[in-house]
């Protein structure tokens, strides 16, 4: 009898869904590395804190996590991370802020409902020291997303600016006969024979943002609990990432953030940068100024400035450490253009060292836009965020996490020369996310759609004609260990990146627009004709990236390879591959087709 042929048993398919599943959920459960921070330390030794998120499949939801560990310094380039033996669960945490030279630690719990107060805990090294209990009728949840979200310790660690909804708006009161004026009911009757209206209907931003209230900005103090909402904003503007700006003896405190006209489209926020937006300096509430100069009026000229009146788009506002520098990143190929992403460019405001703003204040490009580069060369900006702290101590060198054609890559960034430099090792297969930094040292996440992520550390070197500036080195981590399944898996597979040139180009296409388009190809080490599956992303404004993802890997470690394709070799549609893309679409499908074939 010819087993090969024979129909498979009801308990031998079972099984089979059984081992599938099992495989699954250990590929799912595998964590990922949230946010790190290093706490500020004279010696030789750091205090490190990596916020983890781990997917519960049982119990359909994600645990929030928190592992500690101490950094010993052995030497300028070797150093040893000694865990803590087991993570803390943290789960309902919103957000974790440490203040800026680590001596207290912001916990925030936003409210679990319409009538909880949001919740502010003050953590010292041994214990907890202020619990505040913030009622909605101040302000609503935290906005902890990375686009609105904004939280930030002014550098005495007595303040905290942060983003939150904006109280619920008052609704109209009715009774069986009519419109209830003033006052409300007893306590008693606080419900008997009346029903509120919806009130006046605003629009929110979408999607995500669907039933959220407009983000607006808050300070407390953090002593005495008190919060204050920061005047002067007007109700058109959605607010976002707010800093602190440096203070000056004798000036004004200012905190700068990102607002958003509220009157322009909402919808598609989350996913697509084209959205008109300023910086804007306020003045802070609670700071006592030390200036002789008149009290203010409270008119909007004198209490916000659009520092970036000349440029559509504008977020992501850094601040060197001595003060000099405010640092932006800006989207305005894509608003301008109204592409949903495009390439980024890079900003710098001198700031005033007298603490006088204007809003005429000079931009000086970093790193442009430009419309095409060589094959090989710098492919210009693609960041998702910029990291809260990514200085190097020179005060002018800035590390930022880009994506390089499939690959996300760490740059090293000069904002007074410009100059980019590609820090990360060269293996197109991989790629490299910024963790945190540590003086001139980096701690970064690397990997590949066949191997799991890893903790590196890179130590800066003095740069010289034979030697390349950065060294990295492995660090072990208990996070990303796998089971041997997982492991063995994984070693049987293989990744690259295919280069598919444009053939057949319509006469006069731009240069840009030529060249050639690229695929991750996951396959089998040993296995010649397994099924293939193609993965293509949302649309030419996005990127699939040569990192590691528990579905694709998944997906390869059952016997299937996987053909994951990018439109050119950039990660975002420049204006020259846009202009032609439908011009050369038939001969990109065709040559998609055939090279599917050829696989």
């Amino acid at each position: 009898m010819d087993m090969q042929n024979q129909t498979p048993t009801p308990a031998t398919e079972e099984d089979n869904y059984a081992s599938l599943s099992n495989l699954l959920q250990e590929f799912t459960t595998i964590p990922n590395i949230d946010k790190a921070w290093l706490l500020n330390s004279h010696s030789t030794t750091l205090q490190g804190m990596f916020s983890i998120n781990q997917p519960d499949l049982v119990a359909n939801n994600t645990k929030k996590l928190m592992l500690s560990c101490q950094i010993f310094k052995e030497s300028e380039s070797s150093v040893n991370f000694l865990w803590a033996p087991f993570p803390i669960e943290i789960s309902g945490v919103s957000l974790i802020v440490p203040s800026p030279y680590g001596s207290k630690l912001l916990v925030i719990w936003n409210p679990k409902d319409d009538e909880s107060p949001c919740r502010f805990e003050i953590w010292s090294q041994s214990r907890m020291e202020k619990d505040f209990h913030i009622p909605q009728s101040l302000h609503g949840s935290i906005y902890n997303d990375r686009w609105f979200e904004g939280v930030s310790w002014n550098l005495d660690e007595t303040f905290v600016a942060y983003v939150a909804e904006e109280p619920s708006l008052s609704k109209p009161e009715f009774r069986d006969v009519g419109y209830k004026k003033g006052g409300g009911c007893a306590p008693a009757d606080k419900n008997c024979g009346t029903w509120k209206g919806q009130g006046n209907l605003e629009e929110d931003w979408g999607e995500t943002y669907a039933g959220r209230r407009r983000p607006a900005l808050f300070v407390i103090n953090i002593s005495s609990g008190e919060v204050q909402a920061v005047k002067g904003i007007d109700r058109s503007l959605s607010v976002g990432q707010v800093v602190w700006a440096p203070f000056h003896d004798g000036s004004e405190q200012y905190v700068v953030f990102v607002g958003w006209s509220g009157e322009k489209r909402k919808l598609g926020m989350k996913n697509c940068s084209n959205r008109p937006c300023a910086l804007y300096a306020v003045r802070a509430p609670h700071h006592d100024s030390k200036s002789n100069e008149q009290e203010i009026n409270s008119t909007q000229e004198w209490y916000i400035l659009n520092l970036t009146r000349t440029i559509s788009s504008a977020f992501f506002p850094r601040f060197s450490p001595n003060g000099k520098f405010l640092v932006f990143l800006s989207a305005k190929s894509a608003v301008d253009s109204g592409l949903h992403n495009a390439t980024n460019s890079l900003h710098r405001i001198d700031w005033p060292t007298h603490g006088k703003l204007h809003q005429s204040a000079k931009l000086y490009d970093i790193i442009p836009v430009v419309t095409s580069t060589e094959e090989g060369c710098f492919p210009r900006l693609y960041c998702t965020t910029i990291h809260n702290n990514p200085w190097l101590p020179d005060n002018s060198t800035m590390i930022i996490s880009s994506i390089w054609h499939s690959s996300e890559v760490l740059l090293s960034v000069n904002v007074l020369s410009g100059e980019v430099a590609h820090i990360s090792p060269a293996f197109p297969s991989f790629s490299w996310n910024l963790l945190t930094l540590d003086g001139n040292n980096i701690i970064a996440i690397c990997s590949s759609p066949v191997d799991v992520p890893q903790i590196k550390y890179g130590t800066f070197t003095e740069k010289s004609k034979k030697s390349i500036p950065w060294s990295w080195s492995d660090i072990s981590s208990p996070m990303f260990r796998c089971s041997d399944k997982v492991r063995s898996s994984l070693f049987s597979l293989k990744c690259s990146i295919l280069k598919i040139p444009v053939k057949e180009a319509c006469q006069g296409i731009a240069k840009g627009a030529s060249n050639p388009f690229e695929a991750i190809f996951v396959s089998s080490k040993s296995k010649k004709n397994d099924p293939l599956i193609v993965i293509l992303h949302g649309g030419p404004h996005d990127v699939s990236l040569s990192c590691f993802s528990k579905s694709w890997a998944f997906l390869s470690s059952v016997g299937y390879s996987l053909l994951i394709v990018n439109y050119r070799h950039q990660t975002s549609l420049r204006p020259q591959p846009l202009s032609t893309l439908f011009a050369t679409l038939h001969s990109w499908l065709a040559q998609l087709t055939s090279l599917i074939g050829a696989i």
